[in-house]
């Protein structure tokens, strides 16, 4: 009996708590993730020779996947808590997936999956992230979100009307309602790009038909594969995944997040799964003011996006080319101004202790540079190089 009023209860208290501008948050992320990331995985997918049959599963199991750990993980600790696919970890078997059979690749991905559960369960990630201080991981945020900034007002001289309709409508709607801002640039951005000749692609519902292949495990694929997605992944999607839902003040059970994360990696990687991680931009999108104005309300707009995840993944790689053929600028200033309040929100933070100023803003820059070492994204890199920044500054003189 108590059970079903506990559930009752969680029930109204979701209810309660969703909101228009929360779901467009949550479909906006998606939106994000497929139309750039999702082209990585397809090119991965081509690289490596897949059937249309191998291709279609392997979007449908990391969209299921970011789908499923999105909405229970967001439900679960009332945190907007969202997951996505690798994309580093994508653009890591571009060059390496055709050199491997694909079932010795599937081997790597489970591998790599039961590492990131051992390791998120064990502690050591979140006690490796508790050395980091707060200005330097909002340094990080900053420079992943900086680009964003800069590309929604660079695509001006690109698409002027769709890019200018899309500021226009944030503008003009913030200044009556911030909670439906973006909500008023979709509304003017789509029209726009609509009538500068875009033409969306017809929409076919077929059920997704998921392929097993039988995991083998070798030693050249868990060097060649398993270890360097581990690595990847862990640096360059749930570091800064974690210090999106830290900077936005929300609490971190690291065990929790990275271990589900790594459990539902290893479940789907039979299916063509490569690695579900915590997400950093698109988590951005549904944490910021503009999914709520009340931070505990925010939430649902990360349950929005996993079951937006959800519908594209029952319904296969169909659904994608409406994403795919979404021009590119008015994806980007959608973006931009979505992003805007976690963008002005990092920086600030970045700035305001002149102790860690430094350190910080070494983050920002080396982040913002967008510069890959050793296959190794440029958040991983501005995290090591800030925090070693800020030491080297701070560490009292003998």
């Amino acid at each position: 009996m108590s059970a079903e009023v506990s559930s009752d209860r969680g029930r109204r208290h979701f209810l309660r708590d969703v909101s228009l501008p929360s779901v467009v948050a949550g479909l906006l992320a998606v939106v994000v993730s497929y139309s750039g990331p999702m082209v990585i995985v397809l090119a991965a997918a081509k690289a490596g020779h897949l059937t249309p049959g191998q291709t279609t599963s392997w979007v449908w199991a990391v969209s299921i996947g970011s789908g499923l750990t999105c909405v229970l993980l967001s439900l679960w600790t009332r945190t907007p808590v969202v997951t996505a696919f690798s994309t580093p970890g994508a653009a890591l078997l571009v060059s390496t997936l055709d050199d491997h059979p694909y079932g010795a690749a599937i081997g790597a991905f489970v591998l790599a999956g039961i590492l990131t559960a051992a390791v998120g369960f064990s502690g050591l990630f979140g006690r490796l992230m508790a050395v980091i201080p707060a200005p330097i991981v909002s340094g990080v945020l900053a420079g992943i979100l900086f680009a964003f900034g800069v590309d929604a007002f660079r695509n001006l001289g690109v698409a002027p009307l769709v890019v200018g309709a899309v500021i226009v409508g944030y503008l003009v709607v913030k200044r009556f309602s911030a909670r439906y801002a973006v909500l008023g640039a979709l509304a003017l951005g789509v029209p726009a790009a609509l009538v500068t000749g875009t033409r969306l692609s017809s929409v076919s519902l077929e059920w997704a038909r998921p392929e097993w292949t039988t995991p083998h495990f070798t030693a050249a694929s868990a060097i060649g594969i398993g270890i360097p997605l581990l690595v990847v992944t862990l640096a360059s999607q749930n570091a800064p995944g974690l210090g999106v839902l830290r900077t936005s003040g929300y609490p971190t059970p690291d065990r929790l997040l990275i271990g589900t994360t790594g459990i539902a990696s290893t479940l789907l990687a039979p299916f063509g799964s490569h690695a579900i991680n915590l997400a950093a931009i698109t988590a951005a999108i549904c944490t910021g003011p503009e999914a709520h104005p009340d931070p505990r309300r925010r939430y649902p707009a990360a349950v929005a996006c996993g079951v937006f995840y959800l519908v594209v993944g029952t319904f296969g790689a169909t659904l994608l080319s409406v994403f795919l053929t979404l021009p590119g600028p008015l994806i980007a200033a959608v973006a931009g101004v979505a992003l805007l309040g976690s963008l002005g929100a990092a920086i600030t933070d970045t700035t305001a202790l002149a102790s860690h100023r430094e350190g910080a803003l070494i983050a920002f820059l080396v982040t913002a540079s967008g510069v890959t070492l050793f296959g190794v994204g440029s958040a991983f890199w501005g995290l090591l190089f800030g925090t070693a920044a800020h030491f080297t500054v701070t560490r009292r003189k003998p």
